[in-house]
């Protein structure tokens, strides 16, 4: 790895590779320019989550966005957990929240689900995906999740893949403790309810489901956002990229 100290870290969905120039601009490169207040000669890491991160430095400076040399690849790219985030969205600061706790605990996806009693119909993608970069940026990972659209439980549950497990995080009946899932799956998937909870239709036929398995969070009623934290974070230390 090169001893020259970067000052910062971005994503930038651009090819990387020795010696090519790149634009940083819009938000990003006022960031650079204007908060950090980055000059020629400085340098930052820089990653595309497909291959690797990479040393660049500035080499131009204008109002408001800076270009960026390539120097040299300092690590290889990595493979995360495969853990899709389910949720039905939330009150728009916890939105914004869940993001990025989500994208810091190490998921592949985050998929918003739309249920009888989800509080918002209606996400801003722009304002997602700015939150996964930022906290990709700030937590160390080589990638950013993938953000699908809201799709309805019905239509979730239909076009389920036959490989993937859905731990269900049932708050009432009998459910199994995280800790005794099978741990011989390699794609998973958590489903987090809206406040309220899913109606009793809703999580009959969650239940119901070929791929789904019931876990139990504990004797408390956690929020949603604590939940989605909570079995995550477990997740991770059974069988996910804490366990290793």
């Amino acid at each position: 790895m090169s001893n020259k100290i970067a000052k910062t870290r971005l994503f930038i969905d651009d090819e990387l590779k020795v010696a090519a120039v790149l634009l940083i601009d819009q938000n990003q490169g006022h960031h650079l320019v204007n908060v950090l207040r980055l000059k020629l000669t400085d340098y930052i890491t820089i990653f595309n989550g497909r291959s690797g991160e990479w040393l660049a430095e500035i080499t131009k400076v204008g109002k408001g966005k800076a270009m960026v040399t390539v120097r040299e690849q300092i690590a290889e790219q990595t493979s995360g957990s495969d853990l899709w985030y389910i949720f039905a969205p939330l009150k728009k600061a916890r939105i914004d929240y869940m993001m990025q706790k989500a994208t810091e605990l190490g998921v592949s996806a985050i998929c918003p689900v739309l249920t009888k009693r989800t509080n918002l119909d209606r996400l801003k993608p722009e304002k997602l995906l700015a939150n996964v970069v930022d906290a990709a940026e700030q937590c160390g990972r080589m990638s950013i999740p993938k953000i699908d659209v809201m799709t309805p439980l019905t239509q979730l549950l239909k076009d389920w893949p036959r490989d993937r497990i859905l731990i269900f995080c049932d708050e009432a009946g009998d459910a199994m403790a995280m800790q005794d899932l099978p741990k011989n799956n390699k794609k998973w998937a958590v489903l987090i309810g809206p406040e309220g909870g899913f109606t009793a239709e809703e999580r009959q036929m969650i239940r119901d489901h070929e791929n789904s398995i019931a876990v139990t969070l504990g004797p408390r009623i956690l929020r949603a956002d604590t939940a989605a934290v909570t079995v995550i974070a477990l997740w991770q230390s059974f069988l996910g990229d804490w366990s290793k």
